[in-house]
């Protein structure tokens, strides 16, 4: 690690889907920007950091840097699958151009970015779920232990009921409605097809339904509505039970967060606060908090 000056400041957001990086100066303006592929560790560490690589050599070229003012910079990372065994320290082995470099989650650096760097929590509710946050130097941590254990109220959560109820609906064991109808259409109407899907399918397969459970519940579809409030239930228990913990303040983030938030309990709904930031805003307060320390 380099003690050199830091006058920059990278984030970078390494997700499932793809990877964000960001460069500010210390006033806060954007300097250079880069995107990439995605970045998780469940790809093994070698692909998510040539990923984060490609990102931040992105933007460092957009900024016009040359290694000198490459060696000025401090970087934090939110990543995601960090939490694996042996992933930080072998993240933190790998040589970088940088002044510092520090790991988070890809969950904590959206908390930091939602509250900006203040005490608080989030609700992701997206392929998967949870809820996370920091109070007076504690961590928080409800639900998200990976689907289909935990995960309750997420887009795969909601695809994996939307398949079953559409099974017992094809057996005569429900009532089939409109999206249980279109559910099986999609594997010909054959409980077969869908065994052999559900032996590969991960869950983002399953979140991929999600989306039309959602629009059939917005319709009046019942089986839908029933399991879009399912949903909205356990996300409200997620809530609740973060501000029962002593978060003063929850943001509900990920893909599924604003379809969901019209069915929400009306006193959840009223005591979510919108995010200040993202994600990579929450890499570069981590950035900032790394160059301090040093």
């Amino acid at each position: 690690m380099s003690s050199g000056r830091s006058d920059y400041f990278l984030g970078v957001d390494g997700g499932g889907t793809g990877c964000r990086a960001r460069i500010e100066d210390a006033d806060g303006t954007v300097l250079g920007q880069g995107l990439s592929g995605p970045a998780t560790t469940r790809l093994g560490i070698d692909t998510a950091w040539a990923s984060i690589a490609r990102a931040f050599d992105a933007a460092v070229e957009e900024a016009g840097f040359g290694p000198a003012d490459t060696a000025r910079v401090s970087a934090g990372i939110g990543l995601a699958g960090i939490g694996r065994k042996g992933a930080l320290e072998a993240l933190r082995a790998i040589a970088h151009p940088f002044a510092s470099i520090d790991f988070v989650s890809d969950g904590v650096g959206a908390c930091l970015g939602a509250h900006s760097g203040q005490d608080g929590a989030i609700v992701i509710a997206g392929t998967g779920s949870i809820g996370l946050g920091f109070v007076e130097g504690r961590d928080l941590r409800v639900g998200g232990y990976g689907f289909p254990i935990s995960d309750e109220g997420s887009g795969a959560d909601l695809g994996l009921k939307a398949v079953q109820l559409a099974l017992r609906a094809h057996d005569g064991r429900h009532e089939r409605t409109a999206l249980l109808a279109e559910v099986m259409q999609r594997f010909e109407n054959d409980p077969m097809e869908a065994v052999a899907w559900m032996d590969r399918a991960s869950a983002t397969d399953y979140a991929v339904l999600a989306p039309m459970v959602m629009r059939h519940a917005d319709q009046g579809d019942p089986a839908g509505r029933r399991m879009v409030q399912s949903a909205a239930e356990q996300i409200d228990t997620l809530v609740r039970v973060l501000f029962e913990k002593g978060a003063p303040r929850v943001t509900l983030l990920g893909g599924l967060a604003s379809p969901l938030e019209p069915w929400l309990a009306p006193d959840v709904r009223r005591r979510l606060k919108p995010a200040d930031g993202d994600a990579v805003s929450g890499a570069i307060i981590l950035a900032r908090r790394s160059a301090r320390g040093r």
